[in-house]
């Protein structure tokens, strides 16, 4: 096979819009999908009860955890693939593709394994109720032991994209999300021969769907659709050197990711104060408010793509372009949900719950969400910008104060203030916004033109 694919997509030249959207809708759509499948999740597991709901809730901010670790690969992959699709160095496109791969099956092995032995004292660190904490630590146990699914499956996908193929990751993440629709109530509830699982089995269906999306994309790269084959690079083994340079460029945003899901362990440890009502109706937000994060998402992967090829390419005022316009199409879509958050919240809440205890709280976690939509789709997809680009301290700079001044925040404004668990709530929208003001202002100041990967 040779070592070149020439349907490889170029966004260094036409039509700005055209790159990004075609980049981007593709990822939308399959960012989409999963909005539904974490809506539908969290539909079935409604059925077994709040407890049930806020175990996930909790659970969620664990998992989170593993998704901040795999940007430590993924980040570093789109950034030097990227760039070096831009010049045209499939070789080197494909070297650090694979050593990408390498590199996310090691941390993944780490993650497995430390994650099941420590699970129960993570969920205990967040003050979860005892029934909490039995239900949670099955149900996180099973995502513990299929991460390497996870961090193989989105390293693939980085690469694909970095290509500037968006459509091959969403087809396959389609794939395997409805799979993982249709294995929920089979697993959780059972049908004839098949045992219901409870909770766990809606881990455990999204574990079997991911490893099925896993061979389908291995397969696909062994076939050569990312452009290249990355069984032809010259070194097998790992480069230590290549390791460490990929991590390098995503250690600032893994960082700050972390650290934005320690904060929410404390944040959790705050809405447990009020119960396990206010911690599935913490669940119901989450859910919805991903709708927004998804798509935002799909274009900050644009944003990433476009900016890196161009400025592999030599052209740094085009590579800026296409930032500032997929950040105003995910303004507009933003400006959408928050209109939807603010004048129906007791609708989208309705869906997921009668507890009235639980709707009250969620209602009020909508309509304050609703006014920070507009400013998370400018932090997501600059942040993006930044990745794509290689220069991913400005983001870290950012992010890492806007996440730690949450802790003692909500506690001013919940306890101090008494404002009770809508302080929490008001912490995240009133972060939000500050952070995606400073991070657009440093943006547009230009310096990543000249970041050398």
């Amino acid at each position: 096979m040779d070592l070149v694919n020439k349907k490889v997509e170029n966004v260094t030249s036409g039509s700005i819009f055209r790159s990004v959207f075609s980049l981007a809708l593709p990822a939308a759509i399959g960012m989409f999908i999963e909005f539904a499948l974490t809506v539908t999740d969290y539909y079935w597991v409604g059925h077994l009860g709040a407890v049930a709901q806020d175990a996930v809730t909790t659970s969620m901010v664990v998992i989170w955890t593993i998704f901040a670790a795999m940007s430590l690969v993924t980040v570093g992959v789109t950034a030097t693939v990227s760039r070096h699709m831009g010049k045209r160095d499939f070789l080197l496109a494909a070297q650090f593709t694979r050593q990408g791969l390498e590199l996310a099956a090691a941390i993944a092995l780490v993650f497995s394994v430390v994650g099941f032995l420590v699970t129960p004292n993570l969920l205990a660190f967040m003050d979860s109720a005892p029934d909490t904490l039995r239900e949670g630590t099955i149900y996180l146990r099973v995502f513990f032991v299929s991460a390497s699914f996870f961090f193989i499956v989105e390293t693939l996908f980085a690469a694909f994209r970095a290509t500037g193929d968006t459509r091959t990751p969403t087809i396959i993440g389609a794939g395997f999300v409805l799979l993982n629709m249709a294995l929920d109530p089979l697993l959780i509830f059972g049908w004839g021969p098949i045992p219901g699982f409870g909770l766990a089995g809606a881990s455990l269906a999204t574990a079997i769907s991911v490893f099925g999306g896993m061979m389908v994309a291995l397969y696909l790269v062994r076939r050569g659709r990312l452009g290249f084959d990355i069984s032809l690079s010259p070194r097998l083994r790992p480069i230590w050197q290549n390791w460490l340079r990929i991590a390098r460029i995503g250690l600032p945003i893994a960082s700050q990711q972390l650290v934005f899901v320690v904060v929410y362990w404390f944040l959790i440890k705050i809405v447990h104060v009020y119960g396990p009502s206010a911690g599935a109706a913490m669940g119901i937000g989450n859910r919805m408010e991903s709708f927004s994060f998804l798509t935002c998402y799909g274009f900050a992967m644009a944003a990433s793509t476009v900016v890196g090829q161009n400025l592999g390419a030599g052209k740094p005022d085009r590579a800026a372009k296409g930032a500032w316009t997929a950040t105003g199409i995910g303004i507009a879509v933003t400006f959408v949900m928050s209109i939807i958050f603010i004048l129906f919240p007791e609708h989208i809440a309705g869906v997921f719950t009668e507890d009235p205890r639980v709707l009250d709280i969620a209602v009020d976690y909508l309509i304050i969400l609703g006014l920070s939509q507009i400013t998370m789709a400018i932090e997501i997809i600059l942040e993006g910008a930044f990745g794509g680009a290689g220069d991913t301290v400005p983001p870290m700079v950012v992010l890492i104060p806007g996440a730690a001044v949450r802790i003692p925040l909500a506690y001013f404004l919940a306890f101090t203030l008494d404002w009770g668990i809508s302080g929490v709530w008001w912490t995240l929208t009133i972060t939000t916004t500050i952070k995606a003001v400073i991070l657009a202002v440093w943006f547009a100041r230009g310096n990543w033109k000249l970041k050398q990967v």
